[in-house]
């Protein structure tokens, strides 16, 4: 069935409000004012009203296509239509499967007994349609033969890594990152419904997001603030496979590596800052050194015993020392004298 045009649907939604009934096929929420864009569809047969309840997907064209999305809530596909149900060939085949399970009674409990583990769920289709209920688990639950298939979910936190990434900084600086993703499935029907491989989804977005967020970042930002990096990816994360039933609970930026080249000019500066910082305090100390013996100095020369009391001091230190010369200084009253003399 081709879309109408915009008066074609003006007529069909006119003629609907006036008689229900007179719209043999579909009705049109949709105003006239707003075609194609968004349009959601109630099926209405000539001897039934239309569902006000009925769920609706709305069709948005986006990048060239059209994305299916759900009207009301966040119910997965096809887990709610039971108004649409299997179709008499679906309920004859059900019924010819449980007529197969009571005549092969108790043989057939082993093929139609299942049981799931604590941290697993199983996810139902009936001839390829959800059952109602949601997963099922754990423990033991029910499968017919020949037209129920079910997928077991592993609800349990799952980790990964991101393999390392090659990227170019806001600064011109080319690095490569790798991190680690910590994720759970939420809600085990949604990541089986709505996602062909949820696990490896999240794994091919982890790399994007990643990218994506440390090309805004500076080297020194993506060195010193691994943390914020880190919250920003697990957020981005989070909602963007939250429509798959994925979790993302944590992420850690494991290893940043350097070209070699830059590696060597950071050492350099690191050496040259170190050897910087030693003179400076090299040149402290002296200067404290010297203001301690210029202090000692004026004490000295106000109190004379201050200095025999150093020159004691001073023999004392050289008589304990093990060697075999020792010269005994003479004091200086005694060579002033003696130069005296002499002139």
């Amino acid at each position: 069935m081709t879309d109408p045009d915009q008066s074609e649907l003006a007529v069909i939604s006119v003629a609907a409000d006036k008689d229900p009934k007179s719209v043999p096929f579909y009705k049109y929420n949709q105003p006239a004012s707003q075609p194609a864009q968004f349009m959601s569809y109630n099926r209405v047969t000539p001897d039934k009203e239309p569902d006000p309840d009925m769920a609706s997907y709305n069709m948005q064209q986006q990048q060239g296509g059209f994305v299916m999305k759900e009207d009301r809530d966040n119910r997965p596909i096809g887990s709610y239509d039971e108004d649409v149900g299997l179709g008499f060939c679906g309920w004859i085949l059900t019924i010819i499967s449980y007529i197969i399970v009571i005549c092969t009674f108790p043989v057939a409990l082993c093929i139609c007994i299942k049981v799931v583990q604590e941290y697993e769920r199983a996810v139902i289709f009936r001839l390829g349609r959800l059952l109602p209920g949601g997963a099922k688990g754990p423990g033991i639950f029910f499968v017919l033969p020949c037209t129920d298939e079910y997928r077991k979910v592993d609800l349990r936190t799952q980790a990964f890594d991101v393999p390392p990434q090659e990227i170019l900084t806001k600064d011109s600086v080319t690095v490569s990152v790798d991190a680690v993703v910590y994720f759970r499935v939420s809600n085990a029907t949604i990541s089986v419904a709505n996602v062909e491989n949820a696990n490896q989804s999240t794994r091919l977005l982890a790399q994007t997001t990643l990218r994506n967020i440390l090309g805004t970042k500076n080297l020194t930002e993506i060195l010193s603030d691994r943390e914020n990096i880190s919250h920003t990816m697990q957020s981005q994360l989070d909602e963007a496979t939250d429509p798959w039933g994925i979790k993302v609970e944590r992420v850690e930026i494991k290893d940043v590596r350097l070209p070699v080249q830059l590696q060597r000019a950071m050492a350099a500066e690191a050496e040259a800052a170190r050897e910087a910082r030693a003179k400076v305090i090299a040149a402290e100390g002296e200067m404290n050194a010297s203001r301690a013996l210029k202090e000692a100095a004026d004490v000295i020369a106000m109190s004379p015993s201050a200095l025999q009391l150093r020159y004691l001091q001073t023999l004392t230190s050289i008589s304990a020392e093990k060697n075999s010369t020792i010269i005994f200084p003479l004091p200086i009253d005694l060579i002033n004298n003696m130069m005296s003399g002499k002139k």
